[in-house]
């Protein structure tokens, strides 16, 4: 079972995520927006920390409270997760 204080990392490095995320996506300082930025965070850390988790990827950068590792698996969470939104758009 995931811990509840993992989880809350992911949610607070997700929000960071999101926006560096929106930079590399939109290549535009303010990415999706704010909101938009925060929410594909949020969701990409979820799905990230996940996939880590369940895979049993340690990247090995540390266990700091809000660690490196922790960013690297958000940001991948949240570009898997744009991928999947737009594969669904096109199919709709």
């Amino acid at each position: 079972m995931i811990a509840l204080d993992k989880l809350i990392v992911w949610l607070i490095v997700g929000a960071l995520a999101g926006s560096l995320t929106g930079l590399l996506v939109k290549r535009s300082k303010h990415g999706f927006g704010a909101a938009s930025n925060l929410a594909i965070g949020l969701v990409g850390a979820l799905i990230g920390g996940a996939l880590f988790y369940v895979f049993g990827i340690d990247l090995g950068l540390g266990t700091i409270a809000v660690s490196l590792e922790d960013l690297v698996a958000a940001l991948v969470g949240s570009l898997i997760f744009l991928g999947l939104l737009r594969m669904w758009r096109k199919r709709a």
